[in-house]
């Protein structure tokens, strides 16, 4: 993620927001220019002052307080790029789900800036009915034993809104004994297993996968029963990036791309505040980080980890001090570094042969 700032008045602005705090101005996103925009105007069609100037419309979703994106005047359509993608929605009329809603659209929202920021292709079920995403974002209704269990299936990712209340959220975590739990986390994830469909399936990359997260034609169902009823492996720490992701190589490929969206993310965060961390006040051997410099997208692997895991140690110091948990409760081994540098390679089509994959 990067800054914005208000075109009218230079406040500094969040991503998620829809008027300036200072001047009051409106806002819109424009999710393909990647700017959060002054707009001006009533009704159909207002006008962006953000580049490129030009004349837009809000996502119909506005009116529910869920999006702040804009489509182009000239587009087909009510809703965003990011809307776009819902095909099952819960009683949003219940003020309970409404909430749930707004909460889950702010992470898709997150998560998809960081797919487009990246160069994925994003197609929703309409343009593409074979290999569309869709989101369902469900909560268990009344008087029924079924359970809404989040996961994707063949592009279809099933969200329990549940998990946007952070008590429940928290309960699950505890029970789980998880690190670490979000709903932005749950949407990386299901967005791996998406991307594994499309990058590794249909791009016919299974050799290196293979080598790095295992044979994937390993029963699922059974190393997952195998996984809740024994636990992680042991010493999963020194090959997994959580313990969650040694249930299966399908898992292992999800957490790790994750965490890779993860990382990039929040790098680009740093980099746009111009962080700088002293190598002299840390452990020794840790390289002096000035994101200023850094060039996420053509940086290797290597170079990008240098840069992460000062920042790791100085974010979840000052979490400490406020009397948080640690910001990211992980430790990358260099297994795990390794996998990441398998999803770093595939998302940038860096691996040999990627002629023979998906065109888009």
């Amino acid at each position: 993620m990067k800054l914005f700032t208000c075109q009218n008045c230079m406040q500094l602005l969040y991503f998620e927001n829809d008027r300036c705090e200072k001047c009051h101005a409106e806002l819109g996103y424009l999710p393909l220019a990647e700017v959060l925009s002054v707009v001006e105007g009533d009704g159909s069609s207002v006008v962006a002052m953000g580049e490129p100037v030009g004349r837009y419309r809000r996502c119909a979703n506005s009116e529910n307080g869920v999006c702040n994106w804009m489509i182009r005047s000239d587009e087909e359509g009510q809703y965003c790029i990011a809307c776009r993608t819902n095909r099952v929605l819960a009683d949003v009329s219940n003020p309970t789900n409404l909430q749930r809603w707004r909460v889950v659209e702010r992470a898709k929202r997150h998560l998809f800036y960081t797919l487009m920021r990246l160069g994925l292709t994003i197609r929703n079920r309409q343009d593409d009915p074979e290999f569309g995403l869709a989101f369902d974002l469900l909560v268990p209704e009344c008087g029924t034993a079924a359970p809404v269990l989040t996961g994707h299936d063949h592009g279809v990712i099933t969200l329990n809104l549940i998990e946007a209340d952070d008590g429940r959220r928290e309960q699950i975590r505890q029970e789980m004994a998880e690190p670490y739990r979000t709903v932005l986390g749950h949407l990386r994830h299901e967005i791996g297993h998406y991307f594994w469909d499309k990058l590794v399936d249909r791009g016919r990359k299974f050799e290196v996968f293979r080598a790095s997260f295992g044979d994937e034609r390993v029963d699922y169902d059974s190393a997952l029963a195998i996984y809740y009823a024994n636990g992680p492996v042991a010493e999963w720490q020194n090959t997994f990036v959580s313990a969650y992701a040694s249930a299966h190589p399908w898992e292992d490929f999800a957490e790790t791309w994750a965490h890779y969206l993860h990382i990039f993310d929040t790098l680009e965060m740093a980099a746009s505040f111009g962080l700088q961390i002293k190598s002299s006040e840390l452990a020794d051997g840790l390289p002096t980080v000035d994101l200023k410099t850094t060039k996420l997208e053509s940086a290797d692997i290597g170079e990008l980890i240098s840069q992460w895991l000062p920042v790791t140690y100085a974010v979840n110091s000052i979490n400490r001090c406020m009397g948080q948990p640690d910001l990211y409760p992980f430790i990358l081994a260099p297994v795990v570094i390794a996998k990441l540098g398998i999803v770093h390679d595939l998302v940038h089509r860096r691996l040999r042969g990627d002629d023979d994959g998906p065109s888009d």
